[in-house]
């Protein structure tokens, strides 16, 4: 298997004025990450509102981003929906559009036992027969993915970590333990810096979408026992995070994207509303201050 961990944006799905994927800017967004020196890239997951996009939408993202990294970094591809079929079915196109791993929530909404979950994920990994980063994000899918419960997905050779979107970093901590390989992804950014001292490999996060450097900084400082130089990193990147929780996470960081760098990325798709001048004024003082004179 490829060596995956390290620093990955979770990234945004832009759109055009009209609503369609934008995948133009799509590709400035890969682009520019890339020149700052992320690991890889985690494609279709929540921040990219996966499930508001089609299948057919998934796959023309993925291809976008794939073409546009060209093997420089890592490409992992959510590939997460209620039916297993679908995942298969988005799990053959990854394979086949060259992601280097898979990843997927569990299937959700109809409190589906632990049995079938297991059945699930493996499943999906003997069919497409790709390194698999199950995801863990109990808050939005309803599904806790223990380290009990990891131990019987591990039995197969194709599960190759988490990505673990929980505040719960003992469980992050205790996943470590379950096989020796495993390689374990901080999903929440304002934790970044905890999640990387209880053991995770690496982080995926929806705000190094444009401020990767911050994290790829305290990454390296964690890495070196800098812990004080970290611990201001994961400060001045809360900052922002506290103004994205009250603005709107994913609107506010297509907003940042523009407002940094000039990528148009259009709203969020429906339901989200959009941003409010408020929410606007806001994420321009904090930018001002934590990322452009920061």
């Amino acid at each position: 298997m490829k060596k995956l961990g390290g620093i990955y944006p979770a990234l945004i799905t832009p759109y055009t004025s009209n609503g369609a994927v934008n995948h133009e800017a799509l590709r400035e967004i890969v682009e520019w990450n890339i020149q700052k020196g992320v690991n890889g890239f985690y494609v279709n997951g929540s921040t990219g509102e996966c499930h508001i996009l089609t299948l057919d939408e998934r796959k023309a993202v993925l291809e976008t981003v794939v073409d546009q990294v060209k093997g420089r970094v890592n490409v992992i591809a959510h590939i997460g929906c209620v039916s297993t079929d679908q995942v298969i079915e988005l799990g053959y196109h990854a394979k086949e559009t060259g992601a280097d791993a898979i990843s997927a929530i569990p299937p959700f909404y109809y409190k589906f036992s632990a049995d079938e979950i297991v059945a699930h994920y493996h499943a999906v990994v003997d069919a497409v027969q790709m390194p698999m980063i199950a995801y863990n994000m109990p808050a939005m899918s309803g599904v806790e993915l223990t380290p009990a419960l990891l131990k019987r997905l591990a039995a197969n050779r194709w599960i190759a970590g988490v990505k673990h979107t929980s505040m719960n970093l003992f469980q992050l901590e205790r996943m470590k333990k379950v096989r020796d390989d495993l390689v374990i992804f901080n999903g929440h950014d304002e934790v970044c810096l905890a999640g990387l001292a209880m053991g995770a490999d690496g982080a995926i996060g929806t705000t190094y979408n444009f401020m990767a450097e911050k994290f790829l900084k305290l990454a390296a400082c964690v890495r070196e026992s800098r812990l004080e130089e970290a611990f201001r990193e994961q400060e001045s990147a809360n900052t922002v995070i506290e103004a994205l929780v009250q603005t709107g996470v994913f609107a506010g960081t297509k907003y940042l994207l523009w407002k940094l760098k000039g990528i148009e990325c259009g709203e969020c798709r429906k339901p989200f509303s959009p941003l409010s001048k408020e929410s606007k004024y806001l994420l321009d003082q904090v930018a001002e201050r934590e990322l452009i004179k920061g």
